[in-house]
This record gives structure tokens, C-alpha cells and sequence, in this order.
């Protein structure tokens, strides 16, 4: 439908996006400010619990500083109601008075068309639920009361019953004067090619209705009551109402009921949709017949940022769960991916209700692994790690995965998780070498212990002091320069810091490297983080002597001074690196040879500084343990047994 020039300019004029937005959230009366029309809610988009789904009443935009989502009012009615853009606007134009315009003879036909089409569904939906309690259908009735379906269950999920006839619907629609074209064309009957009359396209089977978000029932599925049958489970075709790659069965009430805090669950079939809803967990859904697709997929997260994919566990439902990682990878963000509870093997979730109930299914999706877990299973399940050849082939992999994933913020969190993970499974793998750390006379400790116990309390002490600081000031030029963070993205991202505020922030700012504007990204990291870890990070009196952490400083002068800064952290890790490894190693070594590697050690950061100093050094940071430290312990000689 085409609508005439400023009719939706008026129709926003006319309408407030605070009104409509405010039918869906509670607005946070101390964050917010309506006289100015700056309104903040809990996000309706996500599960949250703090208020950064901003909306701006004068300029008629919402937007979502946790999960991005941003639109005006109908892009809002679209979204929460699940609604086309023209649906949205008919909506909005009967809040605000407006008349639509006449619809374009095509679409109005085809709009037409589309509702006799559901209304003919609608019939076909009370015929096989009659049919249900016919003598025809007693092995049917025998069957949902063995699965412990009650006659209500039965009618809250309309189930019914296909007669095994050639002409069964065809018969029943046709006798009540409905067109021969809208059956076939609903997908109800099929038309042979030998010219004879159409046939029932489903024929003794259990009859599930299929619902849209509108509750307006669009296809059918049917369970095959006799083995032979030459498909267990048969779904309607595709037609003008029914695509079954963009449905999910129990959209509608599963949408209701997470909208109520209940996680959503994804299950395999229609049973089990039915088990896990009257078992408590109302807000489950199934795809239909196939694999999940990329449609169905943004469907989940429209219903709830984290779905939960219940599996069996068998090796169909393992490889399922594999590929639905690769279908998901490029599409996951920040709030937006998918986790994973394994069932029992050789049981569905209603094998599990029935033997040990609702509780040990509960336990099962609370307890449910992230997608980086399977991730890293799938890699490594069955693999032997036992030379360098198979390490390196497990990395690269492992990156090809998680190149994947477009969110650059998200990528480098998913590193660091992998990280862990591939340090666990190397560690468990190496053999343990034994150590002693008393000599026979039980007087002195050995060498070994002796510089560990220095380094850790002088060097390694020290160190930490000094490399918060480095990151504070770090995190300071980003926050006050973010036009910065696109040129030091791959510097940034494998960037490991201290402490939790400092990895927030961090991970934050990497999730917006496109936001160039600082109020907004103050904004932004206000209510994804938190307000009060900013304002300690500027309070700190080393960063607030920096120059290139005031906004109005030049901006070759804060490239140089992050340049340098990044360069002298990444030294100063790289010298304790060389320690460890030269104390792990000490066991082996003379005293001659650990002297060597300390020196070399200190080489090392001597040069890394120096090279640090050719740039200029903007805040006169305190060195803390610096080389003259770790010349201290190399000229006292710390590590030799001192004779009394």
C-alpha cells in the first residue's frame, strides 16, 4: 500500500512516542525527565534491570544503550507487536484519530485475500477438533491420554483429529459453501494432476494447529497414527499464510509468558512444547520440522536475549547443536546469544518430567552452558592435543570461529573465555614437575623459592600498582578522545586488564568503536557500566594530571600519549613474563645462568622503555618497580644461601 505524501510525517507529529512506549514499560522516575520528554526505562527488548532504553519525546526516537535497539513509534509497534510497517501505522493512526487512505487495489486484495484464507483455517480448526471425539478417533484419544495429555491440555492447544478419508475436510468445507480454490490454496487439500477431485493433504493424524503472534492459525501439523505412514510428522505446505522456516509453534503464548520473566526454552517437536508448557515452562517453542533458520533465530531474540536450546542427547541432537553454532556466530552481540541444556540421552523432555519431574527439567536450563562452552567442546571432544602440529591446528579453528562474530567488543571477550579454557586443557595435559622446597638440612629455602618469595613481594607487587595506573590513563584518553579508538582497535582488543570496572569499561568502549561523539559515549558507558566506576576513574589524581585525558587537548598529542602508554605496559608485561619463565626454569639453572637470564630480562625492559621515552611522557607516572629494582636483585644476589 502506498501512502500519500505527509501522511506519515503528520502521523508522527500527531502521535508521542512516549505514550506508546509507555503502554510497555515502567518509566524510571529519577532518571527521567518529562517535562523535557527525556523518559528511561528497563529495556522491553532484553532482560534487564537498569534503565538504558532511553526515549527522546521531542525528536519521537527510542534507543537502547544495552542492546541497541532503536526506532520512532511504529518502528516500536512493528517490534513489540510483531506487526508489518503497515499494521503499525493502522495502529497508530486509530490511537491518534487519523483516517488511513484508501489502500491500493493490489495489496488491498492481497490483505483480502490473506484473511479468508485464515478464516477457512479457522474452520478447518473446529472440524478436526470434533473429529477428536468421534469413535474414529479412539486409538488417537488413546494415545494423548498414554502421553499424559488431560482433555484440558487437549483444548488448550485445540489438538485434533484427521479421519482417515480421501475427502474428509474437502467434504466438510465444501458442504459449508467454502471455495474450492481458498482449501487448496490454505493447504488443506491437494489438487492430483490427473484431473480428479482434490484429496485431504493430512489423513489419520493428531492434528496440531499452528498459530502466528496474532493467534490467527496458519498451518496445521499432524502425527502419523500408523507406522507405516510415510512421514511420522507432516506440516502443512507452503502457502500465503504459512512459511515454516519464519514460524515457531507456540509463538504467541511463549512470547506472553517470557515477557513474565519465564526463560525461554526450544524444543524439538510439538509434544514437547506441549510437556515442558503444562509442566510450568509456558514460554517454550518449537521449529517446525527443520533445522533453526536465520528468520526463526531473530524471532527467539525478539522473545528473549539468551533462548535456551533444549537438546537430546543423542548424536543427532549434539550435531543439531553444532550447526545451530555456525548459523548463530555472525549473529550474536552484546545481550544476544543462546544457551544450551543437554538432555539425558535417550530421553525428551517428557520422558524427563514423567520419571523425575518438573524440577529436574528446571534444573537442567537454569544450569543451562553457554554457546562458548559448546563452542569449545565441539573442538576439542575426542581430539588428542599431544604435539604442536595438533595445538596449532586446534588454534586456528578455533580463530576461524571466532572470526565469525562481527561485534568486535564480544569477539574479544569470546578470546579471552577460549583463553582460559585452552590454558586449563594444556595444563591438565602436561606432567607435573616435582619440586622440593627445603634443602636436607631443612634450614634455607632453595634458590627457587628464595626469588619467587622476592619477586612476588617487591616486582610482581609492584608491577600490578603500576600497570593500573597505566590502564586507568588508558581507559581516561579513550573515554575523553573515543574519535581514537578505531586506531588502536587490535592493540585494544587482545588487551588484558585489572580488575572488573577496568574489563567493563574496556569491553564497553569496544563494543562502540564507531561512536565518536563523547557525551554520548559517556552516555552509553553510564548504562552499560556503571556511572560511578567513571567517576572513580577520573577522580584518580594520576589521571587527572594527564594532558591527554582533558577532552580539549590537541589530538596528535593523545595519539603519542596512548601510543606510549599501550608501549609501556605491553613492556612491562613482557619483562615479567621473562622473570617467570626464567624462574620456572630455575631448578635447572647455575647460579651463573640465572644471573644471565635476569640480565637478559632486564635487557629487555631497558630496551622496551627506552624505546617508550622517544615519544613524549605526558603525566610523569611513579615507575614503581622499575629496573633499578630488578638491578637490586641481580647485584645482591639474592638467591644465594648467605653463610652465618
Amino acid at each position: 500500500m502506498s501512502l500519500p505524501p505527509g501522511f506519515l510525517d503528520e502521523l508522527r507529529s500527531r502521535s508521542s512516542i512516549a505514550q506508546v512506549v509507555g503502554r510497555k514499560v515502567t518509566w524510571d522516575t529519577r532518571k527521567s525527565n518529562q517535562g523535557k520528554g527525556d523518559m528511561w526505562a528497563p529495556c522491553p527488548f532484553h532482560q534487564e534491570k537498569t534503565a538504558s532504553f532511553h526515549v527522546d519525546d521531542r525528536k519521537g526516537y527510542y534507543y537502547c544503550f544495552g542492546c541497541h535497539a532503536k526506532g520512532d513509534a511504529l518502528g516500536f509497534i512493528k517490534e513489540t507487536e510483531n506487526v508489518s510497517f503497515m499494521e503499525a501505522v493502522e495502529i497508530l493512526a486509530r490511537e491518534v484519530g487519523m483516517q488511513m487512505p484508501a489502500r491500493d487495489p493490489q495489496a488491498q486484495k492481497k490483505a483480502d485475500r490473506r484473511t479468508e484464507l485464515a478464516e477457512v483455517m479457522e474452520q478447518a480448526v473446529q472440524f478436526y477438533k470434533l473429529q477428536l471425539k468421534t469413535s474414529a478417533a479412539t486409538e488417537a484419544r488413546d494415545y494423548l491420554a498414554k502421553r499424559g495429555l488431560s482433555e484440558v491440555v487437549q483444548e488448550r492447544f485445540e489438538i485434533g483429529f484427521a479421519p482417515d478419508a480421501r475427502q474428509g475436510i474437502w467434504a466438510h468445507l465444501t458442504g459449508k459453501s467454502v471455495k474450492p480454490d481458498l482449501i487448496i490454496d490454505a493447504g488443506l487439500c491437494a489438487k492430483p494432476n490427473d484431473g480428479k477431485q482434490p484429496y485431504d493433504r493430512f489423513r489419520d493424524r493428531i492434528m496440531f494447529p499452528i498459530r502466528d503472534p496474532r493467534g490467527r492459525c496458519i498451518g496445521f501439523g499432524g502425527r502419523a497414527m500408523q507406522k507405516e505412514a510415510r512421514a511420522k510428522y507432516l506440516n502443512s505446505p507452503e502457502t500465503e499464510l504459512f512459511d515454516k522456516g519464519r514460524s515457531l509453534y507456540n509463538h504467541g503464548p511463549a512470547r506472553e509468558a517470557a515477557g513474565k520473566g519465564q526463560p525461554l526454552v526450544v524444543a524439538e517437536g510439538y509434544m514437547d512444547v506441549i510437556a515442558l508448557a503444562t509442566a510450568g515452562f509456558g514460554a517454550t517453542v518449537a521449529p517446525l520440522g527443520t533445522a533453526i533458520t536465520e528468520t526463526q533465530l531473530q524471532l527467539l531474540w525478539r522473545i528473549s536475549p539468551e533462548p535456551v536450546i533444549a537438546l537430546d542427547g543423542d548424536v543427532a541432537g549434539l550435531r543439531a547443536a553444532q550447526r545451530l553454532i555456525d548459523l548463530a556466530m555472525p549473529m550474536l552481540g552484546a545481550g544476544q546469544s543462546l544457551r544450551f541444556c543437554v538432555l539425558p540421552e535417550g530421553q525428551d523432555p517428557d520422558d524427563l518430567i514423567r520419571a523425575q519431574g518438573p524440577e529436574a527439567m528446571r534444573n537442567l536450563v537454569e544450569g543451562s552452558k553457554p554457546l562458548v562452552h559448546l563452542l569449545w567442546q565441539r573442538e576439542t571432544d575426542g581430539k588428542v592435543f599431544d604435539s604442536p602440529e595438533r595445538r596449532a591446528a586446534l588454534d586456528q579453528s578455533l580463530r576461524a570461529a571466532l572470526g565469525k562474530i562481527q561485534d568486535v567488543g564480544l569477539r574479544n571477550h569470546y578470546a579471552m573465555e577460549i583463553k582460559r579454557l585452552r590454558a586449563e586443557l594444556f595444563a591438565a595435559a602436561a606432567p607435573k614437575r616435582q619440586r622440593k622446597s627445603w634443602n636436607p638440612g631443612g634450614q634455607f629455602p632453595t634458590k627457587g623459592v628464595a626469588l619467587a618469595s622476592t619477586k612476588n613481594s617487591l616486582l610482581a607487587q609492584s608491577t600490578d600498582v603500576e600497570e593500573r595506573v597505566r590502564e586507568a590513563v588508558i581507559l581516561a584518553i579513550l573515554i575523553s578522545h573515543p574519535d581514537l579508538l578505531p586506531d588502536f582497535l587490535g592493540d585494544l582488543e587482545t588487551l588484558d586488564l585489572h580488575g572488573a570496572d577496568h574489563r567493563a569499561l574496556l569491553s564497553a568502549l569496544l563494543r562502540h568503536p564507531d561512536e565518536t561523539d563523547r557525551d554520548r559515549l559517556r552516555n552509553i558507558l553510564e548504562a552499560e557500566v556503571d556511572k560511578r566506576a567513571i567517576e572513580k576513574l577520573f577522580s584518580l589524581s594520576h589521571v587527572q594530571v594527564v594532558t591527554a585525558a582533558r577532552p580539549q587537548t590537541d589530538r596528535s598529542f593523545c595519539i603519542r600519549a596512548l601510543s606510549d602508554e599501550l608501549a609501556k605496559l605491553q613492556a612491562r608485561r613482557l619483562e615479567i613474563e621473562g622473570i617467570d619463565e626464567a624462574t620456572s626454569e630455575i631448578s635447572g639453572l647455575p647460579d651463573e645462568g640465572l644471573t644471565w637470564r635476569l640480565s637478559q630480562a632486564r635487557g629487555d625492559l631497558l630496551d622496551a622503555e627506552r624505546r617508550g621515552s622517544e615519544q613524549e611522557d605526558t603525566d610523569e607516572l611513579d615507575r614503581g618497580a622499575t629496573a633499578a629494582d630488578l638491578q637490586r636483585l641481580i647485584d645482591g644476589e639474592v638467591w644465594v644461601k648467605k653463610r652465618r
